[in-house]
């Protein structure tokens, strides 16, 4: 564990594991690292694996307000020039972060699972967070995590429950270690699902990625995932799609053979001397 300094001086704590060429992981939402030891310890035999929690959790310093994701860039940025990383993998709202940050930070290769972006009228649904936001202010965490839940997975049977029965599930989940966590992070996880939409546009503003891009989306998510990547991977110059059969949202934390295998051939691949920054 080490503790590197932001450019605005907040600590991060970097969390390193295995050896081989360095490979920075970004977590998703409502969620800390902890969530990610399975996949960690999986790529640990290949890579140096670098994990650290994004503002506002465990170890982390309390985010920037009005919080905005370049912070977020600004802080992967830290974690990167400290490690000597120029490769990086991002989950959902981490994958945004990535994809948003290979843009102007020296990156060679990057794998996004289920980036959750607004392209131009695809892709995450934004009517949800009206109400979600609502039931934060009202104290209600059980609700807001139901809401929030129906519009990251709308293809699940559960979604389709009327919203008293989904609240009421997610109040039984809240007595999970993980359900706490996402309940004491779903205001977090709504001021992130606000900066997609803010950043809402076509794919072509990604055009400038000039890393690898894998553009994962897992089989059993929703299926806006695969659609965002497809538009994404038509306007990125280096890009890749990869469907994990079998995998929902969370299958990168799961990590199975389905998806750790490919995984590994494409960041241990040469990278071409046209990526390089």
């Amino acid at each position: 564990m080490q503790r590197i300094t932001a450019p605005d001086g907040a600590g991060i704590v970097v969390h390193s594991t295995g050896s081989g060429p360095d490979l920075v992981v970004v977590h998703g939402g409502g969620v800390t690292i902890h969530e990610y030891r399975r996949l960690a310890a999986r790529l640990a035999d290949r890579f140096t694996v670098h994990l650290y929690n994004r503002r506002g959790r465990a170890d982390a310093a309390p985010r920037r307000e009005p919080y905005t994701v370049e912070q977020e860039v600004e802080d992967l940025g830290a974690v990167l020039a400290h490690t000597g990383a120029r490769r990086a993998v991002g989950h959902s709202y981490g994958a945004f972060v990535v994809l948003r940050a290979a843009l102007r930070l020296p990156l060679d290769r990057i794998a996004v699972y289920d980036a959750p972006l607004r392209l131009a009228g695809h892709g995450l649904p934004t009517a949800f967070l009206d109400p979600a936001e609502e039931a934060v202010r009202a104290g209600n965490t059980a609700r807001a995590l139901a809401i929030v839940g129906a519009a990251v997975n709308p293809h699940s049977p559960a979604s389709k429950l009327p919203l008293a029965v989904r609240t009421a599930i997610c109040r039984a989940f809240l007595r999970t270690e993980v359900g706490r966590t996402m309940g004491s992070l779903v205001g977090m996880t709504l001021a992130e699902s606000r900066q997609i939409e803010a950043y809402e546009g076509p794919a072509e503003e990604y055009a400038g990625i000039t890393a690898e891009t894998l553009l994962i989306s897992g089989a059993r998510a929703a299926p806006y995932f695969t659609e965002i990547n497809d538009l994404l991977a038509a306007a990125i110059p280096r890009a890749q799609t990869l469907r994990v059969p079998g995998s929902p949202h969370n299958g990168i934390a799961v990590a199975p053979p389905a998806l750790i295998n490919p995984l590994t051939t494409f960041f241990t691949a040469p990278t071409s001397p046209a990526t390089r920054r």
